[in-house]
């Protein structure tokens, strides 16, 4: 049972890593060359923006019940991996229900993110956003890697 645990840990981290990095460096970067239309691009990437918060938020929570079922100690949400997941877990969900939530109200207001002035005050406002979102999703991105690392040297025998 504790090999199976461990590998639900991994396979979890592996699953929200591969799906961030998928959506980061292939689906936006896609859908904004391939498109054409800024709107319709930033349509699609934020609908699998939210999918992936989503599934990332449910993969930490997944992650942190089979470390708790696997070391039978709360005591083990300490390590530095498991921190690393408890941060990803938090970051994710403030950018989905503020900044998402707040740049879908942004684009509401303009009607078209593309034709709207870049000296907007909503403009500004969403473009400050948007960075503060690739800000959150370049965390994640790096606390994935520092966690899935971290969970490597757990699992090596020390000397």
């Amino acid at each position: 049972m504790q090999t199976f645990l461990r590998g639900v840990e991994f396979l979890t981290l592996s699953l929200w890593l591969g799906s961030d990095a998928f959506l980061s460096f292939v689906v936006a970067p896609g859908a904004f060359s391939i498109l054409g239309n800024r709107d319709a691009a930033g349509m699609m990437v934020g609908y699998s923006l939210a999918r992936l918060h989503y599934a990332g938020i449910f993969l930490g929570l997944i992650f942190l019940l089979a470390r708790l079922l696997r070391t039978h100690d709360f005591g083990s949400f300490t390590t530095m991996a498991a921190l690393c997941v408890v941060l990803m877990v938090v970051l994710t969900a403030a950018s989905q229900f503020t900044v998402s939530n707040r740049m879908e109200n942004l684009k509401r207001q303009m009607v078209s993110v593309q034709n709207t002035p870049e000296t907007d005050p909503l403009r500004v406002e969403f473009n400050r956003l948007h960075h503060l979102s690739v800000g959150y999703e370049g965390a994640v991105l790096f606390l994935g890697f520092a966690a899935i690392f971290l969970l490597v040297r757990e699992s090596i025998p020390k000397p």
